[in-house]
């Protein structure tokens, strides 16, 4: 067992869990955040993306020991009160979800994206990108669209913040 220290959206966190504890599960059984889903076990679907310290990374490949000491960032700690963060936004209005399963993670790690690309994301770029997340509902299109949109309206919020 091992005590963990973490900031899970902002909130100093602290617990007791074994050493191989995924920190997918942590996140899902411990704290109760089942907004990160849990897609294929094997690192493929991208379903459990989450923010480690800023970046983006399927949660199901990180032990809790690796993420002791560092900020966590899931789905349910992007959003400012009722005001949906700019990509989640997007997703709503470009219809970029069917079922909803892979969209935590498609958010997660299009957000990261676009940090690191800015706003000029092209889509080439973008898809290649997102090859790494796996929705099996859509054929991306409007993914993509919502992505490319937010980019736009994550400028804008960068630039008023």
């Amino acid at each position: 067992m091992s005590n963990i220290k973490l900031t899970v959206n902002g909130k100093p966190t602290s617990t007791e869990v074994e050493d191989r504890t995924l920190l997918v599960h942590l996140l899902r059984d411990h704290l109760g955040l089942t907004g990160t889903h849990i897609g294929c076990d094997t690192s493929q679907c991208g379903a459990c993306t989450v923010h480690i310290d800023g970046r983006s990374v399927k949660s199901c490949t990180v032990l809790v020991g690796q993420a002791n000491g560092s900020s966590i960032t899931t789905i349910e700690g992007i959003a400012k009160g009722d005001e949906l963060h700019p990509m989640q936004a997007a997703f709503r209005d470009n219809h970029g979800l069917q079922c909803g399963y892979c969209t935590p993670g498609m958010i997660m790690a299009s957000i990261d994206i676009v940090n690191r690309h800015g706003p000029d994301l092209d889509e080439a770029t973008l898809r290649q990108e997102l090859e790494g997340n796996i929705c099996r509902c859509t054929g991306y299109h409007n993914i993509v669209k919502s992505v490319l949109d937010a980019a736009g309206r994550m400028k804008v919020t960068q630039a008023a913040e």
